[in-house]
């Protein structure tokens, strides 16, 4: 018998989370947890009404998009590699990025990205 999930817990699962996101960040490692996050924060924009929009996904499964933040104050000099996804005391979600060299006091733009759920295979 192949692997399932119901949509409706794959929609749970993904409307969980994106519901729960207040802080992305920008890091220059990836932390282990949510007390982690400030050790390698180079960067952090709060989340606003619309920043995150649901959908299927691509290919399977579910999907949120998080919108492109511009001119986001960089707090800390370092190397970025990471971003992450915050509510205000759980790490919810890091991915990797582009790597780029961050200067404190400068600016720095986060494009628009994707987290994808996919069903079970």
């Amino acid at each position: 018998m192949p692997k399932a999930t119901p949509d409706a817990i794959m929609d749970a699962m993904a409307n969980a989370v994106r519901a729960a996101i207040t802080v992305e960040h920008v890091c220059s490692g990836e932390p282990a947890n949510f007390a982690g996050i400030a050790a390698v924060t180079l960067a952090n924009v709060a989340m606003v009404s619309g920043d995150i929009v649901s959908a299927d996904g691509d290919t399977n499964g579910r999907k949120f998009t998080m919108a492109q933040k511009s001119a986001v104050p960089i707090t800390a000099s370092g190397t970025a590699t990471h971003v992450a996804l915050a509510s205000g005391s759980v790490l919810l979600y890091v991915t990797t990025c582009t790597s780029q060299v961050l200067t404190a006091a400068g600016t720095v733009t986060i494009p628009a990205w994707k987290v994808e759920i996919a069903d079970p295979v």
